[in-house]
């Protein structure tokens, strides 16, 4: 039982216990005799454990719980001194140096200092001084040994042969793509930039009346949004292979009826309908997807923004708690329409922040959706990254990259990363904070790889010069190799490749000391031309086996960009089709997990003028439609009635009823006879 408990059962107060013979010559006493009496009087544990600790004690309530703390293993060295000395440091502190001068004063004026004290000291500086050795002893033993953990596990490794399961490969991938999560949030880009008081000035004042929910990484929840319930969105683990876990969304039966309800609204081809249904759902993620299309076409950036971050946040909440977005070991199949969803949400949300003026960021969000399904890149985002990295200065993880993945990707064949990589490289040679030997290195391999580039594809040259606004030099513009037969002799895909990284990477360039860089790199392409080269003679032969047709996910990637002139350069086959913005260019095998209903056709209604226009359908069939025919089925059927409906639409809007009106008689008009023939 404590002493507290035996107090209160006594009827004792703190602080009424009754004296000692000693207690008063321990109150008031000045020197050390008088201190080292009253602890032979006393003679407590207490203070026992106090002079232990090596702490002079003037107030006996000052070290009530000492002995708890005397049992007590010390942990950590730094914090146990702090626990037990600084509750009595502050009040004793005076007090310690007033007994300090008067045991100075008495050794000066005596001479001698009485034998248990200088026992009792000695063994006090003994104790202090084997703890200190062994703080410190394991201190270094705990830092040297935080040091080598990696040291001996490659080691291990190394003589024992042991690698993490699954392909060589995936370690790289994983490193290269390796997501952080404060890197996820504008705000820490933001803060960097202009301050954390900049940026957090208008969220300060709400923080007292702030509900907080569920902590999200992708998105941070709005007050202004609606209350959020589950829509029926779930995601599933279905296997793991080789390191990796595969995940799909999943839709219930109460969220499919509001697919299928969008689905219609989507053919309507009006927006309102949307809007009616996300006011019954509003975290339907397909709909916003779509209204943020819309809200963007009419210049509302704003609400085409929160609309995509509500979708996020949809999605991030419905995620299997093995999901993980920096891992690098987590795929999701584009060809199941559940995850398209998630993967054009990253990708218009990276989009805005690139706008709004965080490549950082938008960097993180590109490696995000990458690391989705690396092998396959549906969404094309080896056209981006490079051009991400290089506007976030990050030109390390840009040559990291393309070292890493040069071999297996062959990424050198890409125009992007051709001109993109030697520019990081000459970006970093001209950092003063590296050796110079290091920035000549890097100087010489940027050269290097721009004259491989240079001569790989020509074409890009003179579009460059164009967009940067510079007059090239005589010799390089009347010279065959960069004339006009450069960029006309190039195939479709590789043009479209060339637009799409000009269009987009072009200002990167406008720099005089890069200019007068690839000045220098072009001359020496030329003398090379003139001197037959075989290189030059190889590459050619390169780029007429390789970029016959561009891969289907390069034209998606052109859709989503946006950008004028790689749109432009579209084949006619992609032109042609119907474009969905919740799901642009779907795959061709497609995994459906469920089928739309069968709706009922217009003979069984009996609508003459709508079995009219779709008799004119090419596909038109009186059997109706087939249940098995999916979602894409219904939908492909229908994208060529919308088109006609709609130049039906434009028609009657020019039509004027005024030419129905016959021509009338002048002379049958003055008789008074006129009318219709």
């Amino acid at each position: 039982m404590s002493r507290r408990a035996l107090r209160r059962l006594r009827g004792e107060q703190r602080g009424q216990e009754p004296l000692g013979p000693g207690a008063l010559q321990f109150v008031l006493c000045e020197d050390d005799d008088a201190e080292e009496g009253t602890k032979r009087g006393l003679g407590s544990g207490r203070h026992r454990g106090a002079e232990k600790e090596g702490v002079r004690v003037n107030n006996r309530f000052e070290l009530i719980n000492v002995e708890g703390l005397e049992d007590e293993p010390v942990m950590c060295g730094e914090q146990s001194d702090r626990m037990l000395t600084d509750p009595v440091a502050p009040r004793s502190r005076g007090r310690v140096k007033r007994n300090a001068e008067s045991k100075k004063d008495g050794e000066a004026g005596d001479g001698t200092v009485p034998t248990e004290q200088s026992n009792s000291s000695g063994k006090l500086r003994k104790k202090k001084k084997k703890q200190k050795t062994k703080k410190n002893a394991t201190g270094e033993a705990s830092d040297n040994g935080l040091e080598d953990i990696d040291r001996i596990l490659e080691r291990i490794e190394d003589s024992s042969g042991l690698h993490p399961p699954g392909p060589p490969p995936l370690s790289a991938r994983r490193h290269v793509l390796h997501v952080e999560h404060r890197h996820l949030n504008p705000d820490t880009e933001l803060k960097r930039y202009f301050g954390a008081r900049a940026v957090l000035g208008e969220q300060r004042p709400r923080q007292r009346q702030r509900v907080f929910p569920k902590c999200t990484w992708l998105t941070t929840p709005k007050s202004a949004w609606p209350r959020f319930t589950k829509p029926g969105l779930s995601m599933r683990l279905l296997e793991t292979r080789k390191g990796l876990c595969c995940f799909a969304f999943e839709h219930s039966e109460e969220y499919q009826q509001v697919q299928h309800k969008f689905l219609m609204a989507v053919e309507s081809m009006e927006p309102n309908n949307i809007v009616v249904l996300l006011q019954t759902s509003p975290y339907h993620v397909d709909s916003l997807l779509q209204l943020s299309d819309a809200c963007r076409f009419q210049e509302d950036q704003e609400m085409a923004r929160d609309l995509i971050e509500r979708a996020l946040y949809c999605m991030e909440n419905a995620f299997h708690p093995l999901f993980s977005l920096t891992s690098g070991a987590c795929r999701l199949d584009y060809r199941r329409p559940e995850n398209r969803s998630f993967y054009l949400a990253l990708y218009k949300q990276m989009s805005f922040l690139e706008k709004r003026g965080c490549p950082r960021t938008a960097l993180e969000y590109c490696k995000l959706i990458l690391s989705l399904e690396p092998e396959e890149d549906p969404l094309g985002m080896l056209l981006l990254v490079d051009h991400l990295a290089l506007r976030a200065r990050s030109y390390e993880y840009l040559v990291h990259l393309f070292e890493e993945w040069e071999a297996p990707r062959n990424l050198s064949q890409l125009p992007n990363f051709a001109f993109s990589v030697p520019l990081a490289y000459f970006l970093l040679s001209q950092q003063a904070d590296l050796p110079e030997h290091e920035r000549q290195s890097m100087r010489e391999k940027s050269s290097l790889l721009i004259q491989q580039a240079l001569t790989m594809f020509p074409g890009v040259l003179m579009p460059l010069l164009e967009y940067c606004s510079v007059r090239p030099d005589a010799t390089v513009s009347s010279h065959h190799f960069f004339g006009p037969d450069a960029e006309i002799s190039q195939s479709p895909a590789l043009s479209q490749l060339v637009s799409l990284y000009l269009g987009r990477s072009h200002f990167l360039w406008k720099e005089p000391a890069t200019m007068s860089w690839l000045e220098e790199n072009v001359r020496a392409v030329l003398r090379a031309v003139d001197a037959g080269d075989p290189a030059v003679e190889a590459c050619e032969g390169r780029r007429k086996t390789l970029y016959q047709r561009a891969p289907r996910n390069v034209h998606r990637h052109v859709i989503l960009s946006e950008v004028k002139e790689a749109v432009a350069a579209l084949p006619p086959d992609v032109t042609t089709q119907s474009v969905m913005g919740f799901d642009p260019l779907p795959p061709v095998d497609t995994i459906y997990s469920y089928v739309r209903p069968e709706r009922l056709s217009p003979i069984s209604h009996g609508n003459t003028i709508a079995l009219f226009f779709r008799s004119l359908l090419p596909n038109y069939s009186t059997e109706g439609e087939r249940p098995d025919d999916g979602v894409a089925g219904a939908l492909n059927r229908n994208q060529g009635l919308n088109r006609l409906m709609l130049a039906v639409r434009d028609m009657m809007a020019n039509f004027h009823f005024n030419d129905l009106e016959a021509p009338r008689d002048e002379d049958a008009d003055a008789d008074g006879e006129g009318g219709w023939d």
